[in-house]
């Protein structure tokens, strides 16, 4: 699997990531980062909280989470929901999307979240299959469209008692 580290958007990479794209056809399912970080601008409502996806020295993808939204907000699934999930076409097949929601899952766990949403948009080629295979289920729920699923995140082990 690859390893992969969430890095912070900056001046200095800002360019690179907004460059990343997605193989052609697949732009019907996930939104550029150029668009991520647009709404991420104009829905503040949402606490976006988003990262370049790294592996080694290189930008390989892009990731944005609604991050611990209080319970009842209009408009907004939460309190942890991947927003977006982005590999780039040429580094996709190789483990980034795992080892990225790896990442995440880890950080939601830490943060006291005890599920992740996420939502795609049906059709050939889509995150669908990808989602299922990590181990979210559908909730039977649609929202703009999109397939809403779940994934019920288990304690860190590390944080249960030993009774």
């Amino acid at each position: 699997m690859t390893a992969v580290r969430l890095v912070e958007i900056t001046a200095g990479n800002r360019d690179a990531v907004r460059a990343l794209r997605v193989r052609p056809g697949q732009e019907r399912f996930v939104a550029s980062v150029a668009k991520s970080l647009e709404d991420a601008a104009t829905t503040p409502e949402g606490e976006p909280w988003y990262r370049a996806v790294y592996a080694g020295e290189e930008p390989v993808g892009f990731v944005m989470l609604s991050w611990a939204v209080p319970p009842g907000r209009p408009g907004v699934l939460g309190p942890y929901f991947l927003w977006r999930l982005l590999v780039d076409g040429r580094h996709q097949g190789r483990g980034v999307g795992r080892a990225v929601l790896d990442e995440v899952v880890a950080l939601v766990r830490a943060d006291g979240g005890t599920e992740l949403l996420a939502s795609h948009q049906p059709g050939d080629d889509g995150p669908g299959a990808f989602y299922l295979k990590y181990g979210f289920r559908p909730t039977g729920e649609v929202d703009h469209g999109e397939t809403v699923l779940r994934l019920a995140l288990r304690p860190h082990p590390a944080s249960r008692s030993a009774t």
